[in-house]
């Protein structure tokens, strides 16, 4: 069953798995920047300015938070309180920022705030303060396996300044924690350098408010110092970086007060036309290095079995092909023969020329006194080339020695690690793929606004969204994606945020209300005011998050690192051991004649053992399989939209036996249609729906577009339909909507409305709308002209797979829970239709989170608990 939205996967501390939803950060733009005070006229402005110098911010530890209903009841609180100037939940670290005035609110009110919602909550002093410490990322070429990994990793963590250092082999990235005040990204680049290893800096920690540019015209170290000066002279700038080689610019600033759309116009303006700048793209960077490398992995095999093939027909299949074995045994030299000559120059270019990178790898480890898989398969096929090569020199200068060669087992030991290598670049390139789906949820255009001194909009201009600075106003038109985080100061409309939050509905958005970049305005113009851009949105969050999952290591990947730095002596040795102990018993007859094939002799069959025993271990499934495995499994999972965080979940979901799933969007599809009609009064269906729709249609409510969608279909050989006029539309939230429709007044929507409107409910209607809520339907009741004439149901239908799922899992002794925010008659009724016999229904989204708490006390020692929601 296809998941819904974005899940977070991960292992609490005790014991418990679990999925949560990424929480955006909400805004409310109707706080005040200062709170008021009593203070006398005079002082107004004195005492304001102070309270504005007096803001500091909080960051506080908050233990218990499960999901988004969490953080947003935290996050509610703190912003109740007066004070308190802007707040942010951190669901996925635990945290809490708050941006406060002291002299309105304490550090303590604060936390008894948060302690009094239901969670553990501390003050972190020290990440209060402005941090040195920073989170690098590198690209690393020419890993090979664990032992590269390790031996990089090893290497930076020896580095003064280094706090932590992580080396992914799947994804070849570090990622390092440092401080900067005692040491440099440089320095960090040249100790991977130094082990021999090509090193590109991704981001330096610095870069969350950094944009680089890309510069046309500018050809000159003079025009690069007027640029330079041009640039300065902005405010909020904080550092700049020209690389005249790459025609870009690196810009450090303060996001606050300037914007990459200033930068362009300085730019531009400062060469009079000449100089042109664009946004720099950098993820253009990362691509064409991993489709070159899996062009060069491709054409190294094709290459390889140009020549291996040939090589394994004579030596496996022609030889028992008359005519040609005669061919193929005729002597050349002595008792070198045709075959093995042509042997030994078909294996010679794989040896050398394809597999020269195996010796590049194996100088590189062994240089810096560590052994890779590089050295494991040079060895290993080298051993077997060159006895061949003695064999085939000792044919031809006796007349007496029949040589038998290896030459097929060295071209063929290559060709099958070049197509491993050229299938795990394959599968690593689908991950890229998969995040870059992702970032394909922001549009690439969005319209901007601009006002004049009176407050209404002077002009609209499209921009590219890459553009976009805070506190600019974006204008969303219906159908259109939002084009960042902010919040809404004009208009209404329903915003479909599945793709984000993974919330089935479309949500109802007015003015105050927070959107999220990437979401899908269905109707209805908005204005909505950025907040957060770039780097800092909750997409780019999530990419960030999925790029982290695919860096952390599963328990079993960490025990193959720790064994990687004695895998390869440990192999090298038994590889020894297995030719001594087996020519040995041969030289000492210790083993039947028999046992050795016609063409060998007791030192060739040891030497093919231990041969096998050191080529076998050369893939190490152990080393390269397991990281693969996490990547490709987060990728394809972030594409469908469940966020694992590492591969500890991966690694733990088989000890799962209890799923808490949500009703609307997880187990149904969150989409409703019409599924039947009760008509109480002698009233041709068609036109029923003719009247319903015309009202409907001025609706922006999911069940009044289904409604709308439902009678289309009796008008399917129209083309373009025009519904009836409706006048004195009125739409009653939570109720249903009122309408005159030619001269009939219709009243659409549930008991409530019927009752307040005083229309008389029968005891056939009453007995339908029981019915309905039975079988997990929505009754709307449809009276005209104050006469009750029909009841149309409308449900929510399952997922195609849904009862597959369940079935599935209760196979596996798995218990399925549903906790839902329905109705218990419509709760009773999915559950029984998909087979779920635990129900919890009725319940808000904090009651929720509450649940599963509660669920997780009696299972911490002896089960797991995942949710989807």
């Amino acid at each position: 069953m296809a998941s819904r939205g974005f899940l977070l996967s991960c292992m609490k501390s005790d014991g418990c798995f679990y999925s949560r939803r990424l929480s955006p950060r909400p805004r409310y733009p109707s706080m005040p920047k200062c709170p008021r005070k009593e203070i006398n006229n005079g002082d107004l402005e004195s005492s304001r300015n102070e309270a504005e110098e007096e803001k500091r911010a909080a960051l506080f530890s908050v233990i218990g938070m499960t999901c988004s209903a969490c953080a947003g009841s935290v996050e509610k609180a703190i912003k109740r309180l007066q004070g308190i100037h802007d707040a942010a939940v951190d669901v996925l670290n635990d945290r809490a920022q708050v941006i406060f005035y002291p002299a309105f609110v304490s550090e303590d009110a604060i936390r008894e705030t948060i302690e009094d919602v239901g969670f553990q909550a501390a003050l972190i002093e020290e990440d209060v303060k402005e941090k040195s410490v920073l989170l690098c990322r590198i690209r690393i070429k020419g890993m090979t396996c664990t032992s590269c990994s390790s031996t990089v990793e090893s290497a930076l963590q020896v580095v003064h300044g280094v706090l932590k250092a992580s080396v992914a082999l799947a994804t070849e990235e570090a990622e390092i924690r440092y401080d900067l005040k005692l040491v440099t990204v440089d320095q960090l680049v040249e100790a991977v350098e130094d082990t021999g290893f090509e090193a590109v800096v991704i981001s330096t920690g610095e870069d969350r408010n950094r944009i680089q540019l890309k510069l046309d015209g500018i050809r000159t170290e003079k025009s690069m110092r007027m640029v330079e000066s041009s640039l300065q002279a902005l405010p909020g700038i904080e550092a700049l970086d020209f690389d005249l080689s790459l025609h870009k610019v690196s810009i450090s600033y303060k996001p606050d007060q300037t914007g990459p759309r200033d930068f362009i116009e300085v730019i531009e303006s400062t060469g009079s036309g000449r100089y042109k700048a664009s946004i720099f793209s950098e993820e253009g960077r990362r691509e064409p290095h991993k489709r070159e490398e899996i062009k060069q992995y491709y054409q190294s095999f094709l290459w390889s079995l140009v020549f291996t093939i040939p090589i394994f027909l004579t030596s496996m299949v022609f030889m028992y092909i008359p005519g040609i074995h005669q061919i193929l045994d005729a002597k050349v030299v002595n008792m070198l023969t045709v075959g093995e000559l042509l042997r030994w120059v078909l294996s010679t270019p794989v040896q050398f020329l394809i597999g020269r990178r195996f010796y590049t790898g194996s100088y590189k480890a062994l240089r810096h006194g560590s052994a890779n898989m590089d050295v494991l398969i040079a060895l290993g096929t080298n051993t077997a080339y060159f006895y061949s090569v003695y064999s085939a020199l000792r044919a031809a200068s006796s007349e007496h020695f029949k040589g038998n060669d290896f030459f097929e087992t060295s071209s063929m030991l290559i060709s099958f690690i070049l197509l491993g290598k050229y299938l795990e670049i394959l599968a690593k390139g689908k991950t890229s793929e998969a995040i870059a789906k992702l970032m394909d949820l922001a549009p690439e255009t969005a319209i901007l606004l601009t006002y004049d001194k009176q407050g209404n909009v002077a002009s609209e201009q499209e921009i590219d969204s890459r553009l976009i600075q805070k506190n600019d106003v974006i204008k969303i038109i219906p159908g259109g994606k939002v084009a960042c985080d902010g919040y809404v100061i004009w208009g209404q409309s329903h915003v479909n945020e599945s793709m984000i939050t993974g919330e089935a509905r479309p949500i109802a958005k007015r003015k105050g209300d927070s959107v999220i970049g990437g979401t899908v305005n269905e109707n209805g113009v908005l204005h909505v005011r950025a907040t957060y851009v770039g780097s800092e949105s909750a997409l780019s969050q999530i990419v960030r998050l999925v790029e982290s999952a695919q860096m952390a290591k599963a328990p079993v990947q960490k025990f193959a690192d720790r064994i990687s730095k004695y895998f390869v002596p440990l192999v090298i040795t038994l590889s020894f051991c297995t030719w001594l102990v087996w020519f040995l018993a041969g030289k000492f007859n210790c083993y039947p004649k028999s046992w050795i094939p016609s063409s060998m002799d007791s030192f060739q069959l040891a030497l093919q053992f231990g041969i096998s025993v050191m080529v076998i271990a050369c893939p190490c499934a152990l080393g390269l399989a397991t990281p693969t495995a996490v990547m490709v499994g987060t990728g394809v999972g972030a594409s469908q939209g469940v966020l694992i965080k590492g591969g500890q979940a991966l690694e733990s979901a088989h000890k799962v036996n209890c799923i808490v799933f949500d009703k609307t969007g997880t187990l149904t599809t969150g989409k409703p249609v019409v599924v039947s009609t009760r008509l109480l009064k002698h009233m041709v269906l068609r036109d029923f729906y003719e009247y319903v729709a015309a009202a409907e249609v001025n609706s922006e409510h999911p069940l009044a577009k289904a409604v709308v969608e439902y009678a289309k279909k009796f008008r399917e050989e129209e083309d373009s339909h025009v519904w009836l006029e409706a006048r004195d539309f009125l739409s009653i939230t939570g109720h249903g909507v009122k309408a005159t429709v030619g001269n009939k007044e219709l009243i659409i929507g549930n008991k409530g409305l019927m009752v307040e409107s005083e229309i008389n409910i029968p005891e056939e209607a009453l007995e339908i709308l029981m019915e309905t809520e039975e079988m997990a339907q929505t009754g709307i009741i449809v009276a005209i002209n104050h006469e009750l004439v029909g009841i149309i149901a409308i449900s929510d239908p399952l997922k195609p797979g849904a009862k597959e799922v369940i079935s599935i899992l209760r196979s596996m002794n798995v218990k399925s829970i549903m906790v839902t925010g329905d109705n218990w008659g419509t709760a009773r009724a999915i559950a029984k239709e998909v087979g779920i016999e635990s129900i919890v229904a009725e319940a808000k989204p904090d009651q929720k989170a509450e649940k599963v708490k509660e669920l997780q006390v009696p299972i911490l020692q002896s089960k797991q608990l995942i949710l989807f929601s």
